[in-house]
């Protein structure tokens, strides 16, 4: 029988969520952003500073999920970083291991993290994908988020914006 369970990321924890957020980037971005990218923002070192930064400053939740006992799986949010409505958060990454894609675990990690978005007072969330990453886009759509009219261009690869009101 599969075990999940999620939980608070904590300072200690950056090692863990540098790890997943880099293998997730490898598989899912090889084909949306370019080689050279790639290896730029999948530097493990400059990952886990980046974390370790946000872990000491507290601002964002950030959860980790683990399948039997292993880290699966991480989600990042907090307010809409724009600040253009203090209602509305913002998904800033889910991440997860591509052993286990396509079973369910991110629809249970999303799940966690859009009923904390609600408990803490939000009405609406926004996230960014890239518009060629049709997988995500599937699953953002599947769970309710739909697509904006903006768009930006972030890591060298057009994004767009998806809404969903909780």
């Amino acid at each position: 029988m599969t075990s999940v369970s999620i939980r608070s990321a904590k300072p200690g924890d950056e090692k863990t969520l540098a790890h997943i957020q880099v293998e997730s980037w490898k598989s899912a971005f090889q084909k949306i952003l370019s080689k050279e990218d790639l290896v730029r923002y999948t530097d493990l070192t400059k990952a886990e500073a980046m974390y370790r930064h946000v872990l000491e400053q507290g601002t964002h939740q950030i959860s980790i999920e683990s399948v039997n006992g292993q880290p699966h799986a991480i989600a990042a949010c907090g307010p809409d970083r724009e600040g253009s409505n203090p209602h509305t958060a913002e998904l800033i990454c889910i991440h997860s291991l591509p052993g286990n894609w396509h079973k369910g675990y991110g629809a249970q990690l999303m799940d966690h993290v859009l009923n904390q978005m609600q408990e803490s007072g939000y009405s609406d969330v926004i996230l960014w994908v890239f518009e060629q990453n049709t997988r995500a886009r599937k699953f953002y759509e599947k769970l309710g988020f739909g697509a904006c009219e903006q768009t930006r261009l972030n890591f060298g690869s057009m994004e767009r914006l998806y809404r969903k009101i909780l």
